[in-house]
């Protein structure tokens, strides 16, 4: 295929970006989102220009690393994919395929297509944790009785990689997904009710403090999101919230 990129370039945080166009040929359909982007530099690099910098770490669907805002979605046009899980095959020849980062205060830029996430490990500094010693006690785990609806319910939530496609694709860059994620699955199991109360407030309030939107309940966090994280839990969340606030 022939691709007409359009890829946001940006030298640091205080530098003003801009779009720029890269033609690019050769390119296969089995190809990864992330392999074409390989291929885009090598010939960037061969002909003395700067490669576009952008992130990447496992490509396999686990890191959350490869955030990249494509033709408009958080991870591209598929669904339930992270960007390195995404095929050319998704795109035609001839195509104008629009590169960005993440867009949102809380995600300033560093490089081009690089952001800063480090908001989210302040957001689970705060209070994603458990204070209860579970390191070699399996014993412990095993003989506390969780109902399965409860176990399945946080196990889904701790799916969440924290890629921020939910922050992306969210109107107020709302990161609200992503921590009713990390509440959930420890305040649905036995090891996390110690400290739920202090958990929720400290959360909500860093996320606040860091600059992140509100939800507005319009959905695009929960389309966009590789892992098919849930509402659900933002609602679990809100209950939390107010159950801490009433009873600090």
């Amino acid at each position: 295929m022939k691709l007409n990129l359009k890829i946001w370039r940006q030298n640091g945080p205080q530098d003003k970006g801009e779009m720029k166009t890269y033609p690019i040929d050769g390119v296969d359909g089995d190809m990864s989102f992330l392999e074409m982007m390989d291929m885009l530099n090598n010939q960037l690099v061969e002909s003395g220009e700067s490669p576009v910098a952008f992130d990447h770490d496992c490509r396999e669907g686990i890191c959350g690393m490869c955030s990249l805002y494509i033709n408009g979605e958080a991870h591209g046009p598929d669904r339930g994919v992270t960007t390195c899980q995404l095929h050319m095959r998704k795109f035609n020849d001839g195509d104008t395929i629009y590169i960005e980062p993440w867009r949102a205060k809380a995600f300033p830029v560093i490089k081009d297509l690089v952001v800063d996430r480090s908001s989210f490990d302040r957001i689970m500094n705060s209070g994603g944790f458990v204070s209860v010693n579970t390191s070699g006690n399996t014993v412990d785990a095993n003989s506390i009785p969780i109902p399965k609806d409860d176990a399945d319910k946080a196990f889904e939530a701790a799916t969440c990689i924290g890629c921020g496609a939910c922050v992306a694709s969210c109107k107020n860059a709302s990161a609200m997904l992503f921590v009713s994620a990390k509440v959930s699955q420890l305040s649905l199991l036995p090891q996390g009710k110690v400290e739920a109360k202090e958990r929720v407030l400290n959360m909500v309030q860093t996320m606040d403090d860091e600059g992140f939107g509100n939800c507005t309940n319009t959905g695009a966090c929960e389309v966009e999101c590789p892992k098919g994280i849930s509402l659900e839990n933002i609602a679990r969340m809100n209950r939390e919230y107010l159950k801490g606030a009433l009873t600090k």
